[in-house]
């Protein structure tokens, strides 16, 4: 019984990449606690910040593809690709862009006239968009600590639900 469900849950390289994703997350949440002592669940959906999330989830992605296609596919090249893409975007132009942000920030409140149709009351333009090298870096070396050992111990979600004798696939 083949079926595109089926196929997602054995993706173990798809989910194995979401989880270190999820890990990063997690840590923003962890270390929002333990560095500014304080409860802030909004970081769990909040972009930016250490460590990068998106690295994460880019280079655990590669690095199971990596290791279930081998390091000389094409697939492999794809997705280191997309790597060096993501992580020079999100410690350049994103964070770039965050930095403009911060400024326009910080200029005075009434400089621009409103037009008739603008709210009166404009909201600040996000800052934390981007990241440092060091949270891209971090981000980039949880993805294969949590994606690799994840797919070499426990495989995907569906031999993990076989093995549990939660769904049988013959």
């Amino acid at each position: 019984m083949s079926s595109p469900l089926l196929g997602i849950l054995d993706n173990g390289a798809l989910w194995w990449g979401l989880a270190a994703c999820g890990s990063a997350q997690l840590s923003k949440l962890v270390i929002e606690l333990v560095v500014h002592r304080r409860w802030n669940p909004k970081v769990l959906v909040e972009t930016g910040g250490m460590p990068s999330s998106h690295s994460a989830l880019l280079t655990g992605t590669a690095a199971a593809l990596g290791w279930q296609q081998g390091f000389e596919s094409p697939v492999f090249a794809l997705a280191a690709t997309m790597c060096f893409v993501v992580l020079y975007d999100a410690a350049g132009v994103r964070r770039a862009a965050g930095l403009t942000a911060q400024r326009v920030n910080g200029l005075p409140d009434g400089l621009w006239e409103l037009h008739p149709d603008q709210d009166p009351a404009l909201k600040p333009l996000k800052e934390n968009l981007g990241h440092t090298r060091l949270e891209v870096l971090v981000g980039s070396l949880i993805g294969p600590l949590v994606a690799l050992p994840g797919l070499v111990w426990v495989g995907s979600p569906l031999v993990l639900a076989q093995h549990w004798g939660w769904l049988a696939v013959g």
